[in-house]
Parts: C-alpha cells; structure tokens; sequence
C-alpha cells in the first residue's frame, strides 16, 4: 500500500469540527454555571437563558443583516452567551445583560468578519463595557442561597476581594473562609465564585486536548507569586474573584491569545501581572477581566515575537 499520498490539508483525521470544540466548552463550563444557579437561584437561570438566547438571536440576524452565511451552528454564539451570563451579578436586569450580549456579538465579534476575526474576547468586552455603563447594577452582588426576589435587599453582599479591601486582612470575621473560596459559597458573579466547578472544567478540557494549560498556569503562578512577595495572601487572591474563570475560559480562547507555547506563557505572565497591579494599586478590586483585554491587544506583538523561526531561513534585510 502506497503511503505517500498527495491531499489538500488538514491531514489530521482526528481533528475536531468547531461546534465540536464549543460542545466541549459548554460542557465545561456547565458545573461552574451549575453551581452558581444553586448558590443564587431562578435569578441566576434566568441571566443565563437571556443571554444565551439574545446572543444567538443577534447572531442569527447580524448574519442575515450582512447576507453571510449563518453560524449559529456552530455553537460560539452559545459559548459567548453563557460565558457572558456567568461574568454577571444574578441581580442584573434582564434588559442589561440583553444589551452585553449585543455588544459581546454585534460590535465585538461580528463587525469584526466573526469568529476568529474579533481582536478581543467577545464576553469580556461586553463584561467591560457594562461595568463602565451601569457601575451600580453590575456590582450589586446578594449572599448565596438568596432564591427569592424579595430577600435581595436584605441580604446584599460583597464579593471576596472588596470584603478583604474594607477589612484590610483575611483573617476578619466576615471575609470568607478558603474552603468557601473553593466551593463558592460568597458573593460574586454568577459563574466566577466556585473554584472547584471552574477547576474540573478546565481539567476537562486540558484533558480533552481542547485548551493547554501554558496560559492559565501562568497566570495563576505568577499571580500566586506576586502576591506573596507583596505580603497578601496568595492562596485567597487565586480563589476569590474572576481568577479561574478567567485563566481557564478565557485566556485561552482560541482567536484573542498566541498560539505558540512560548506566547501562551507570556500572554499568562502579563495577565497575572496586570491583574496583581489593578487589585493592589488600582481602584477595582477585581483586575482580571481589563488584564485579558489588555493582553488580548497585545497578542499580535506576542506572537510575532515568539513565533518559530524556520530552520535555514534569513531574516529579511531592512533597507
């Protein structure tokens, strides 16, 4: 049998389909989804199939608008919606979250020729731009196991980081434990509290081949780290706030972060390190989501940078 066969690429047989890889993600995402609509109820369901379903529906119409073949098939619309909902307070009006799935769709991705044309992360973006549009109703956090509409006001709360702000250390009473850091039992968006959901989803999809771990290592290491060095606590600056769900879900999307290993890292070590800046000098608690904007800009360079050089090749001569 003749095994040098002369075909057009991909050569790989194994790989996988889009909607494959987005099948995964939601797979992955769905314990930290989970979680969060057991510690904030109905409300945190209802954030979820908003978003969800506005971001397919502006997908499916920007499409038809532009008179280009439809993708919401291919399950990225989901992906972004879900991903959107979970970076969200469960108090959010419904309203709100409908307009982050449009810029999150619309402006971000489809604007841009779609996906793996967006220069950024869709739901980070959109995540940005309503915290700067409606400071109040994005930080508007409840207790967990806050199901009723009624009891919201009465039982209001802070996430992890603003608590250890107005406390000025983690060992006051009312900042939360380690092991409610790491089940997700405090305030905060809806899928960003549990560490343990986020934990088993990324490991899902390192183990499934979907995403390497270079960047959210990184990220987390170096975060670890500096933290450490400056005196905070280390092991409470990695659970609390948007640290997992970002370094698994988010710092390795697939169109916004460099593609070599090298670049990976590097785009970790600058989201670690941004993220460290923000929560000890800036005036957010929370640093993660402007860190992955920032880096995602500077990918292009990352990846010019880090890139393999082709064996016997020259450099071009500058004139």
């Amino acid at each position: 049998m003749n095994k040098l066969i002369v075909s057009p690429s991909p050569h790989d047989e194994n790989y996988l389909k889009t909607s494959a890889i987005m099948l995964n993600v939601i797979i992955a995402l769905l314990p930290a989804y989970i979680a969060g609509c057991i510690y904030f109820g109905l409300r945190a369901v209802a954030v979820g199939a908003v978003c969800v379903g506005t971001s397919v529906l502006f997908e499916f119409l920007c499409r038809k608008l532009m008179k280009r073949e439809n993708t919401i098939g291919d399950l990225s619309a989901v992906v972004t919606g879900l991903l959107l909902a979970m970076n969200l307070p469960s108090t959010i009006p419904l309203w709100i979250a409908a307009i982050g799935s449009f810029v999150a769709i619309v402006i971000v991705k489809q604007l841009f020729g779609g996906l793996g044309q967006n220069f950024a992360n869709p739901a980070i973006t959109a995540r940005i731009v309503l915290m700067v549009s409606f400071p109040a109703a994005m930080t508007n956090w409840v207790a967990p196991f806050t199901h009723s509409v009624d009891e919201i006001d009465g039982l209001s709360s802070a996430t992890p980081l603003v608590l250890e702000q107005l406390s000025g250390t983690t060992d006051h009473d009312l900042v939360p434990s380690y092991l409610d850091l790491f089940l997700g039992k405090t305030g905060g968006c809806i899928g960003e509290t549990c560490a343990l959901a986020l934990l088993i989803g990324g490991l899902y999809l390192a183990a499934r081949k979907i995403i390497s771990l270079a960047a959210p290592l990184s990220f987390i290491g170096s975060l670890f780290i500096l933290s450490w060095i400056s005196g905070s606590d280390p092991v409470y600056q990695i659970l609390a706030g948007g640290v997992f769900i970002g370094a698994f879900f988010m710092a390795t999307d697939y169109a916004t972060t460099p593609i070599t290993t090298k670049g990976k890292i590097v785009f970790g070590l600058g989201c670690g390190i941004i993220t460290f800046v923000i929560r000890q000098f800036g005036s957010f608690p929370e640093g993660v989501s402007f860190s992955i904007l920032l880096m995602n800009v500077l990918t292009p360079y990352i990846e010019q940078l880090t890139r393999t050089k082709v064996f016997g090749a020259k450099e071009a001569e500058k004139e």
